[in-house]
C-alpha cells in the first residue's frame, strides 16, 4: 500500500508498541550481561563493512539495503561494542527468503515481533552484531537513519548521549533497563530532529521511499 510523504511523517514522529501479548523471544529470554559502554573503536566501521559484504553476497537480490545504525555508526561516540545493522527487505515475514542464508554466516535469529514493523533480531557472536530486520519504507528503519545522522552533525546532542549512556549503565546488567535510562534523553533528541523533518527527510526518500 503507498502512504503520502504526510502520512509516512506522522508514523515517523509517532513511537508504536508491539502487542504486549506477543513473546517475541524465538529461544526464551536472553541471560543477563555486562553492559559495557566503551570508547570509539575505529574497528566498528570495518567490521560494518565486512559483514554487509558477507550479508550481501549470501543475500544475492533478497535484499533493499543494508545499513549501519546505532551507536557504532557515530564516529567518537562511546558505545556498547555491539555492531547494530538494519537489513531491509520486501517481507520479513518471509523468512524462506533471507534466514537460512543468514544462519549460515552465523547469525542466529533470537527476536521475531510480527506486530511491530515485521521487526526479526538475528544476533552473531563473534563478531558482535544485532542485524535487524525491517520492510521498505519502516519508520522504525528511518528514525534508526535520522538519529545516526543527527549525533554525527550536533555534537551537542552527541555528547549529551553520550553522558547518558554511560550514567545509563550503570547498576543494570539488563538491556531493557539500560535503554529505558536513556528514553527520556532519547525523545527529547528526536523532538530536535523532528522539527527539522521537513528537511531532512528528503534525503532520506531516495533510497527509502
Amino acid at each position: 500500500m503507498t502512504i503520502s510523504i504526510e502520512q509516512l511523517k506522522q508514523q515517523i514522529m509517532t513511537f508504536l508498541d508491539g502487542d504486549p501479548n506477543e513473546n517475541p523471544w524465538v529461544k526464551g529470554k536472553p541471560q543477563p550481561e555486562q553492559i559495557d559502554v566503551v570508547k570509539y573503536n575505529n574497528e566498528w566501521p570495518l567490521i560494518f563493512t565486512e559483514q554487509k559484504q558477507s550479508i550481501s553476497n549470501v543475500l544475492a537480490n533478497q535484499f533493499i539495503s543494508i545499513e549501519h545504525v546505532g551507536s557504532t555508526a557515530v564516529p567518537t561516540l562511546a558505545a556498547k561494542p555491539v555492531i547494530d545493522i538494519d537489513l531491509i527487505v520486501q517481507s520479513p515475514n518471509d523468512e524462506s527468503r533471507y534466514l537460512a542464508a543468514l544462519e549460515s554466516l552465523g547469525y542466529e535469529l533470537t527476536v521475531r515481533e510480527l506486530s511491530w514493523y515485521q521487526h526479526r533480531m538475528l544476533r552473531l557472536a563473534e563478531p558482535r552484531v544485532n542485524l535487524h530486520i525491517f520492510p521498505q519504507n519502516c519508520p522504525e528503519h528511518i528514525r534508526h537513519l535520522l538519529f545516526r545522522d543527527w549525533l554525527i552533525t550536533h555534537p551537542k546532542d552527541c555528547a549529551l548521549y553520550e553522558e547518558t549512556k554511560l550514567s545509563a549503565k550503570m547498576g543494570t546488567n539488563d538491556v531493557v533497563t539500560y535503554n529505558l535510562n536513556k528514553n527520556e534523553v532519547v525523545k527529547r533528541i528526536y523532538q530536535h530532529i523532528f522539527a527539522e523533518l521537513d528537511t531532512l527527510l528528503p534525503a532520506l526518500l531516495i533510497t527509502n521511499y
